[in-house]
């Protein structure tokens, strides 16, 4: 799908009941929704378990498979599977992440990982399977290194957020880490090559960055761009140099391209970034919108255009909104009206 120019229709698929609190995450398996297997899906809630969700092939139906629960004693706050599809890690206001593994269709914890001091937020593994990254209200950032039998070691804790740490997200291709906060920031962590990690850059509002909160951010395929949500009602489009970010030479800084605003009229949770440039967001407005760069050649740089929007999505905030990693153009959205939704983008013809 080269171009976006043409009409979208949001089509809901189905609306997946189970979950009897909130749905903080959802998270997509990227072994799955592609070479004919089905697509799996995670949710986690405040009613302290993770529910794995996959589609019938027959009836392309969605059906719940598992329930993992007995192990989180507060909020799932947040959800993430391994590269490989083989592992899920979940973040509890419990203080602790849990690891569990898919032997065989059942889900066992294999592993617990403790050292915050109270809420974990986010989970988040690099590309290649190696690290994992947590963060939390206690303001810190943790790298786990994932040790054969799936054992965790902590390789780092970082300090430098004044907050609470909303969202870890490793960057798609490098061993570089991105964490946003209730300070309003994003920070930027990389190895300084003796196995410390360090504050390479922190986007605040002295550079372009947002003036309250950041609850997310997501990067385009080729890690070029970022996207990030706030409190401050804006949606900003970040931007490195790719040639400098591939070739190793040293850190390449990223710089505000520019900013979106006037679309949610409350906070915005969720900002993802699909594999054809879709760029879709979920706030506490109820609504889901759809963003793509603009290709009118504007002077000023690049801009971007909404290209649909759902304003009743979920009767209530939505938190998180995800698109599939598969061959549809699939987007799972969480609500704290405790359900998921499955939506297709569809091109109008």
């Amino acid at each position: 799908m080269e171009s976006h120019d043409g009409a979208w229709s949001l089509k809901e698929l189905q609306k997946l009941e189970g979950h009897n609190d909130r749905v903080w995450s959802v998270a997509w398996n990227p072994a799955t929704g592609v070479a004919g297997v089905p697509p799996m899906l995670a949710s986690c809630s405040g009613d302290k378990t993770v529910r794995v969700w996959e589609q019938n092939p027959s009836s392309s139906s969605w059906f719940c498979k598992a329930v993992l629960d007995e192990t989180h004693t507060r909020t799932v706050r947040s959800c993430a599977w391994s590269p490989s599809g083989k592992l899920l890690a979940t973040g509890s206001f419990d203080a602790t992440t849990a690891i569990w593994e898919n032997v065989g269709g059942d889900f066992e914890c294999v592993s617990t990982l403790e050292g915050h001091e109270n809420e974990v937020k986010s989970v988040c593994w690099n590309a290649s399977g190696s690290l994992l990254a947590t963060c939390g209200r206690d303001r810190s950032v943790w790298i786990w290194e994932v040790l054969p039998g799936n054992e965790f070691e902590c390789a780092s804790v970082l300090q430098g957020h004044t907050q609470d740490v909303k969202m870890v997200q490793w960057h798609p291709t490098l061993d570089i880490l991105f964490s946003c906060s209730y300070d309003n920031t994003v920070k930027i962590w990389a190895e300084d090559g003796d196995d410390d990690w360090d504050c390479v850059q922190t986007l605040s509002e002295a550079n372009g960055g947002h003036t309250s909160t950041v609850w997310a951010l997501s990067f385009n395929t080729t890690g070029d761009k970022m996207v990030s949500c706030s409190d401050d009602l804006t949606i900003k489009i970040w931007e490195t140099d790719s040639g400098k970010m591939m070739s190793g030479d040293g850190y390449a800084p990223w710089s505000h391209v520019c900013t979106l605003s006037g679309y949610h009229d409350r906070t915005i949770f969720s900002v993802h970034w699909s594999r054809e440039g879709i760029i879709a967001s979920g706030a506490a407005d109820d609504a889901i919108r759809f963003f793509v760069e603009s290709k009118d050649g504007s002077v000023d740089g690049p801009s971007y255009k909404m290209i649909l929007r759902n304003e009743k999505a979920h009767d209530m905030d939505v938190n998180a909104v995800r698109w599939s990693l598969g061959e549809n153009r699939f987007l799972a959205s969480a609500s704290d009206d405790g359900t998921v939704k499955i939506w297709e983008l569809v091109p109008v013809i």
